[in-house]
């Protein structure tokens, strides 16, 4: 194996998912514990005298206590290069975790041992059926009261369809979490604490040892011999086809917060996890080991760095080696350019690279020329990875700078910020940029773009609510534009144009949807702007 094929190899890109505060940032903080990467774990809600977690990195996020933008890591362990992508378990930026789902290879499903399966952990389990990427599961927060493991797993199976498969299994929980039970090496690993900032001290001892009563006490020894034979019994057989291709989950246990369980995971994952996977571009398969460089943008963030007011393009190298100084085509724009300035990135934080491998998430410095799913390959090649899906937005806002005076900062902001996908905006046809119609998927986002638009670019924003909730895109027979007054449309209906010139139509119902399509024949609405119809 050539050294450009090791390390495509040893590369492993994950996202963490899960239902909000469920411990998936606390969990992601405790992997760069151990990887090297800080020498303390933060916490997700900072007190006086702890650091705030390091994928949290934007103001907002440390004083809510939530992650409310997807994250990206990058670090080294026992001769792996990881790539975590840290997302919002909150549902009103499930967007922005699908789109970093489209650049991840495999996923971790953070489950939260009280609470077992949650809302947003069904429908971002959903997305990575789609993608057909193998589903690994901790269920964290052993270190309180729990549920019975063997409930957990089953409600896993019945909620989610995936059939279960426990590595490790829980030694008690609550005050009573003594450590876990590996299944492969018939041996408990006992934990001491020491405070859950540093790597939590395990003692290894195998089941059969006759010091185990005293290392774990009687009751949960005998407990722990039940389950054990039970679960040899009763459980499906371990299948890594079927885990390649999310058909069975392996289960781990363990508290995030205190580390018991974390590094045995840890190791196990990245055993049994891919390296990179090909993409699909049209009816062609981009593989990982082709020795061309290709690449997708599947995030966009502005004022990463306030002091610059810069923008990142954040890039999934799906194939080949990246070199700094090499050109690269790019097939949306249909011109050859060099990346500016590519970072290997660390949340905030970002390191000048030479070179990036299939499997690497890169930042490079945007002028604004990326979009969200375009696509850069070696000049010479042209082909369009498949795009990323859109979701139409199901709350609306008109919104203008209280100033008037803060006209361009107001444009610039609402522009640059839309291109990040976190939001959609729109306008009335003929009319101009004075005022914009905002639409989002939850509308904490809103917050988010006001406490942004505030502290970024020192726009003050006057809201005003919509009673529209369904958007659907347009065409008429003929391709032309239409003007309002040449459609039959309710009260409850408006005519818009998004920031590429598309017409729109917004709609306070489902009932006023059918009612347009039934008197404007001339028209075809499209619920996507791909162009999938609409029903």
């Amino acid at each position: 194996m050539s050294q450009y094929e090791s390390e495509i190899s040893r590369r492993r890109t994950f996202a963490i998912i899960s239902h909000p505060d469920a411990g998936k940032t606390t969990l992601t903080e405790k992997f760069l514990l151990y990887g090297g990467a800080i020498a303390q774990a933060g916490v997700v809600k900072g007190k006086k005298n702890t650091r705030a977690a390091t994928s949290d990195w934007m103001e907002i996020e440390k004083q809510r206590g939530i992650s409310v933008t997807s994250s990206v890591m990058q670090f080294q362990y026992e001769g792996f290069c990881i790539n975590i992508l840290d997302t919002p378990g909150h549902q009103d930026f499930s967007e922005d975790t699908y789109r970093t789902l489209m650049a991840a290879d495999s996923a971790v499903m953070v489950i939260d041992a009280a609470k077992g399966v949650e809302a947003q952990t069904r429908k971002l389990f959903k997305v990575c059926v789609m993608r057909d990427i193998p589903i690994f599961t901790f269920i964290n927060k052993m270190d309180r009261e729990a549920r019975d493991p063997f409930e957990l797993c089953e409600e896993i199976e019945h909620e989610l369809g995936i059939d279960t498969y426990a590595v490790n299994w829980p030694i008690g929980c609550g005050k009573d979490f003594k450590g876990v039970y590996d299944r492969a090496k018939k041996e408990i690993i006992h934990f001491t604490s020491n405070g859950g900032s540093k790597a939590a001290t395990a003692t290894q001892v195998a089941l059969g040892d006759p010091n185990l009563d005293a290392l774990i006490g009687k009751v949960l020894h005998s407990q722990l011999t039940d389950d054990v034979e039970l679960l040899d019994g009763a459980s499906c057989d371990f299948d890594m086809d079927r885990v390649r291709h999310g058909k069975l989950s392996p289960v781990f246990f363990g508290s995030a917060l205190t580390n018991f369980g974390v590094e045995p995971f840890l190791e196990s994952f990245l055993r049994m996890t891919t390296p990179p996977l090909p993409r699909t571009a049209g009816g062609q398969v981009i593989d990982s080991m082709d020795d061309d460089f290709s690449a997708f943008v599947f995030k966009i963030q502005a004022n990463m760095n306030k002091a610059h007011r810069d923008r990142i393009a954040f890039m999934r190298v799906v194939s080949g080696r990246f070199d700094a100084d090499r050109e690269v085509y790019h097939v949306q724009g249909g011109k050859k350019l060099r990346l500016s300035r590519p970072q290997q990135l660390m949340a905030a934080e970002r390191e000048i690279i030479e070179e990036a491998f299939a499997g690497d998430i890169m930042g490079v410095f945007d002028p604004g020329i990326f979009s969200i799913g375009d696509t850069l390959c070696a000049p010479g090649k042209k082909f369009q990875f498949d795009p990323i899906p859109t979701f139409a937005p199901e709350h609306f806002q008109r919104v203008r700078s209280r100033d008037t005076m803060k006209r361009k900062q107001f444009l610039k902001g609402m522009e640059q910020i839309a291109q990040e996908g976190a939001i959609q905006i729109f306008k009335t046809p003929y009319s101009g940029m004075e005022e914009v119609i905002v639409g989002v998927v939850g509308t904490l986002q809103f917050d988010v773009l006001e406490y942004r638009m505030r502290s970024e670019y020192n726009v003050e924003l006057y809201v005003e609510g919509l009673p529209y909730e369904y958007l659907r895109w347009i065409r008429t027979e003929d391709g032309e534009s239409v003007r309002e007054d040449d459609l039959i449309l309710g009260t409850d209906v408006k005519l818009v144009e998004d920031y590429k010139g598309n017409q729109l139509l917004l709609f306070a119902s489902q009932w006023s949807i059918n009612w347009t399509a039934e008197r404007n024949k001339n028209l075809t609405l499209f619920e996507f702007g791909g162009g999938a119809q609409a029903d």
